[in-house]
């Protein structure tokens, strides 16, 4: 008994036996790949160099280090960041070194999340790659500008991997259909569907078609069709990476569909978020920054109606209160757009830091005692409520030794028409006041 529990040896998965074993098994990347491209170009070189592997999961980064160690007939270490700590770096060290002098082989090591790493365990490989010991390939989903050392970075050629495409992700299912020796008959609308939840990720895919498989055995049947797929499969194996780059490419490219008013694009997006499962108050905060950044005084309605959103998901929650996050959404699309009001803000945030300290005018102050009185403050203030249309013309608010600046440049859009008209209206009365003034 104990022997056969010894021999067993369990069968790897799908996506196991289908990884390609050399460069030209590779499906997909081939802005890297593809003849002349410059990781091809690297590879043939026979040199290796270390290099950062970034792209989502299911490009191939594993793949890619594996055949390079093939290629360059070169020790292949894994190191998991996310298992692993400098412990397992040091021993990873010590067995590079040993393979070296036993054999004379060279050692690639593969570090996989290496963003999880802190600095100084990213620290621990630099001066093994700086004495060439090892050819250090990291592979992260995480933009390697934020999350990796300088100094490695620095020692290291990043490459981006990118989703794989439909007809890329076609070619995986059909040589998965081929292993499995045809053993069930996918429809093509069912072959199809699967590849739209796969995402762009070939693993997930293999792992998805592993799924259907076993449940079409479970359910004694060999025909796979969509609605065997989509009662087969959870409707959320959709790939969303919640606080990665994807996460933040599509709240971007939400905002910039709102900023462009394309309400049938700024809705997308959102829903794509929804469907990922991302917070929908998250989406409610950053609709309600496109009100104040993009909107502004041009409809200052988009920001009442976004809180007004957010409170309303917080009574309903989902799925109801997702459709006052949509209609939010759809308005703050359609309004007039004014970033005037944000690059007032930004411009006087800018003049202040850089400018000293000046006194507030004695008119302009406070005079609550008898001594503030005594000494000025409040003299001479003129109230704008007596004065016609509530305006004071050539009063001047701003501290005495202060230049004449202009923060607050009103847009041609929605409400701040009128503003700008009122705006130049009180301009020219204070043209006229200083005229006047100079004149007597």
């Amino acid at each position: 008994m104990n022997d056969l529990l010894t021999d067993y040896k369990p069968e790897s998965p799908l996506a196991e036996q289908l990884r390609p074993k050399t460069l030209d098994d590779i499906v997909g990347q081939y802005h890297l790949l593809g003849k002349g491209k410059p990781l091809r170009l690297a590879i043939e070189s026979g040199k290796p160099h270390s290099m950062i592997l970034w792209g989502p999961p299911g490009t191939g980064k594993t793949t890619l280090a594996q055949v390079m160690a093939d290629t360059f007939n070169a020790e292949f270490i894994s190191v998991s960041a996310v298992l692993s700590g400098i412990k397992d770096i040091r021993n990873a060290i010590e067995q590079a070194q040993l393979t070296l002098q036993q054999s004379g082989r060279h050692t690639i090591l593969f570090v996989d999340e290496v963003h999880r790493f802190n600095k100084s365990q990213q620290d621990a490989f630099l001066p093994h790659v700086e004495q060439g010991l090892i050819t250090f390939i990291g592979a992260t989903t995480e933009n390697p500008s934020f999350e990796v050392n300088n100094a490695l970075l620095s020692r290291a050629q990043v490459y981006n991997l990118t989703p794989l495409t439909d007809d890329e992700l076609r070619q995986i299912f059909n040589r998965a259909t081929k292993i499995t020796q045809n053993k069930h008959n996918f429809t093509e609308d069912a072959r199809e569907l699967t590849i739209t939840f796969a995402d762009g990720d070939a693993r997930r895919m293999l792992n998805l078609f592993e799924q259907l498989m076993l449940a079409a055995e479970a359910g004694n049947t060999t025909h796979i069709d969509v609605d065997f797929v989509r009662n087969a499969l959870s409707s959320n194996s959709r790939h969303f990476d919640k606080g990665g780059d994807a996460f933040y490419d599509q709240i971007s490219a939400l905002h910039k569909s709102v900023r462009g008013s394309s309400p049938d694009a700024a809705l997308y997006w959102l829903c794509r978020m929804l469907d990922g499962g991302t917070d929908p108050l998250y989406i409610g905060r950053r609709l309600v920054r496109m009100a104040i950044e993009d909107i502004g005084i041009a409809d200052p309605r988009a920001l009442q109606i976004t809180l007004n959103a957010c409170e309303t998901y917080e009574r309903l929650g989902s799925p109801e209160g997702e459709l006052a996050l949509a209609q939010s959404a759809l308005y703050l699309a359609c309004a007039p757009k004014s970033n005037a009001a944000y690059m007032a803000y930004k411009k006087a945030r800018s003049f202040i830091k850089q400018d000293k300290s000046r006194p507030v005018p004695l008119h302009l102050r406070n005079a609550p005692t008898r001594l503030m009185q005594k000494m000025g403050h409040g003299r001479n203030y003129r109230y704008a409520h007596d004065f016609p249309d509530a305006y004071v013309a050539g009063e001047r608010y701003f501290p005495d030794d202060m230049p004449e600046v202009t923060f607050y440049q009103p847009t041609k859009h929605g409400l701040e028409i009128k503003i700008l008209e009122k705006l130049n209206t009180l301009r020219n009365l204070d043209k006229a006041a200083k005229k006047s003034s100079a004149d007597r």
